[in-house]
């Protein structure tokens, strides 16, 4: 899409082509288009058809009602912030008193939007021409523009003297997918770093793979999932609630502070089984969550957790394991054969084969169910056979 599509598809033709484009099956396409194309622009069609299949992907972040009236992008949709962390986000900035945000680096306009509708001023950059006019539609449509201000410009240019706050989002995918180091971020980290430190206020979102020596001293790290999947990390300056980790855990929110605890022993695997959320071992925190459930590592170098009794907490999912096996494929597949399980969940930390290469052996078969951790225990490779509670 360029700005002349977008444009287009603005107009009342290219709405109606959207509208008559929303929940087309694939195996319809191309009947659809053969009878559009007869009636419009082929190249209208065209673009129609596209932003309608970005559309449909972006249910997943930004709900179907939304998705069904935002323009999109195809880099758009893969950076945006999942609508819910956005808002968990934009909240915790009114909470810190924030009045008027620079959203540096604003892509098509998901956290814009968070943040206007937690009632907070916007002035929103992006250097992209179709990116920023993407934005800008997004706040017309959405009722928004009022307090969303876009406009295109090299973010490493603007004075946002003018906010109380700087929020940065750095680009941390090229050409050849993602960035792992963060001086490769566009722009780098420590500019990202230096934005967000500008203001009263500053946030700066970064990969959930942040190495922990990367983050300033001056800072707060914040590791956030959604639904049991991590989906980001945000560097918090001046909000005077000092620094330190954090994992968060949406819906709730569930939040789980670092005390600085050590990791506590490895013991033998007990009665149960508890994985934390991605959010918590990225942020370091799994010897709080021992704490929190008097349970030790089954290993030094692994993030799972094991003790005797059952500890109802959001922040790792239980399972009671009832056999623990050296690591073999036979065994195993005897055991499931002689239990009749047939729906196989297979959970690895630790071990060099996959899930899918272990199921081809077994070949499950049966009524039953059952999880398999392909991990190790006090240093031995193993295979924990449980099932979730």
């Amino acid at each position: 899409m360029d700005l002349d599509d977008l444009f287009a598809l603005r107009t009342p033709e290219g709405s109606a082509l959207l509208a008559e484009l929303r929940g087309l099956r694939p195996a319809d396409e191309l009947a659809a288009l053969t009878r559009l194309r007869r009636a419009h622009p082929p190249a209208l069609v065209t673009a129609a058809l596209a932003q309608a299949r970005l559309r449909d992907r972006a249910v997943a972040k930004f709900g179907a009602e939304d998705a069904a009236r935002m323009w999109f992008t195809p880099g758009g949709v893969e950076q945006a912030t999942r609508a819910p962390v956005a808002a968990y986000r934009a909240e915790r900035l009114k909470e810190f008193g924030a009045r008027r945000v620079a959203d540096l680096c604003c892509g098509i306009g998901g956290d814009a939007l968070a943040l206007a509708r937690a009632g907070i001023a916007v002035r929103a950059v992006d250097r992209d021409p179709l990116t920023a006019a993407v934005a800008r539609a997004n706040a017309q449509t959405l009722g928004l523009a009022e307090l969303i201000e876009v406009e295109c410009a090299d973010v490493t240019e603007v004075d946002a003297g003018d906010c109380d706050t700087v929020f940065a989002d750095p680009a941390r995918r090229g050409g050849r997918g993602r960035i792992f180091d963060p001086e490769a971020y566009s722009p780098p980290l420590s500019w990202a770093i230096g934005a967000a430190r500008s203001g009263r206020l500053g946030a700066l979102k970064v990969a959930p793979g942040v190495p922990h020596e990367a983050i300033p001293a001056d800072a707060a790290g914040e590791w956030v999932s959604d639904g049991g999947e991590l989906k980001e990390a945000v560097l918090w300056f001046g909000t005077g609630t000092g620094t330190g980790t954090t994992a968060t855990l949406l819906p709730g929110p569930h939040r789980l502070r670092g005390t600085g605890l050590p990791n506590p022993p490895a013991a033998p695997v007990a009665r149960y089984l508890y994985e934390p959320d991605a959010a918590v071992i990225r942020a370091h925190l799994v010897a709080e969550v021992a704490r929190d459930l008097d349970a030790t590592l089954i290993d030094d170098t692994l993030a799972y957790l094991t003790a005797d009794t059952l500890t109802p907490t959001p922040y790792a999912r239980p399972y009671e394991i009832t056999d623990v096996l050296p690591f073999g494929v036979k065994r195993l597949k005897s055991l499931l054969r002689e239990r009749g399980v047939g729906t196989l969940t297979v959970k690895k930390r630790g071990s060099a084969m996959e899930p899918e290469e272990l199921r081809r052996q077994v070949k499950p078969k049966g009524p039953n169910a059952a999880v398999v951790f392909m991990t190790r225990a006090l240093g031995a490779p193993v295979m924990l056979v449980g099932r979730g509670v």
